[in-house]
C-alpha cells in the first residue's frame, strides 16, 4: 500500500520572497494612491490574494512583477468601489422626495429629542415611538394602539405638532445652544 505524499504548499514560495517584494508592492500602491493607510490595506489584500492565486495556479513560481500586477488589480478594484459609492451618493442627492416618504423626516438632536419625547403625553409618545423609532407603518401602529387607521393618522398629526412645539421651545431655552436648529 502506497502512502500519499504530502505536497508542499505552493504559496510557501511567497513567504520566501515576502521581504524582497513588500517594499515594491507597497511603494507601487503608495505612489499611485498617496495614502499610507490605504496602501497598507491594499498591500495586505494583495498578499492574501497572491496566496490564494498561488494555490490555484500551477507552474512558475511567483515573482515581484506578478505581485505588483495583483496590487494593480486591487487598486483598480478600490477605485471602482469608490466610484460606485460616489455615483450612488450623487443619485441619492439628485432624487426627488417620493410621495411615500414622510415629510417630517428631519435630523434632530437625539438627546433633546428623547427629552422632548419623554415630556409628551403617553398616547403621543406611543404613537411617535411606534411610527418613527420602530419604523412601523401607520396600519400596524393603529393595530398596536387598538385604534382605526384614520384615528391613528389624526393622532400622529397631533403628536407631531406637540413634539415640534416642545422641541422648538427647548431650542430657545437657556443651555440648549439657543436659537432654532434647522
Amino acid at each position: 500500500m502506497k502512502r500519499p505524499q504530502v505536497q508542499p504548499d505552493p504559496a510557501a514560495a511567497l513567504l520566501e520572497m515576502y521581504d524582497e517584494a513588500l517594499p515594491h508592492v507597497y511603494g507601487y500602491l503608495l505612489g499611485r494612491s498617496g495614502d499610507h493607510a490605504l496602501s497598507e490595506d491594499l498591500t495586505a489584500d494583495t498578499f492574501l490574494a497572491a496566496v490564494q492565486a498561488a494555490r490555484n495556479r500551477s507552474g512558475s513560481p511567483p515573482t515581484v512583477a506578478w505581485l505588483v500586477g495583483i496590487a494593480r488589480h486591487k487598486l483598480a478594484d478600490h477605485w471602482r468601489a469608490i466610484g460606485r459609492e460616489r455615483r450612488g451618493l450623487e443619485r441619492l442627492e439628485q432624487q426627488e422626495p417620493r410621495d411615500d416618504e414622510d415629510p417630517w423626516d428631519v435630523r434632530l438632536d437625539v438627546l433633546r429629542a428623547r427629552e422632548v419625547l419623554a415630556r409628551l403625553g403617553e398616547h403621543h409618545r406611543a404613537a411617535l415611538t411606534l411610527r418613527y423609532l420602530d419604523g412601523l407603518p401607520v396600519p400596524e401602529v393603529a393595530e398596536h394602539l387598538d385604534r382605526t387607521v384614520h384615528a391613528t393618522e389624526a393622532l400622529l398629526v397631533r403628536a407631531r405638532a406637540a413634539f415640534r412645539r416642545e422641541y422648538e421651545a427647548t431650542s430657545d431655552a437657556p443651555g440648549t445652544g439657543g436659537g432654532r436648529r434647522r
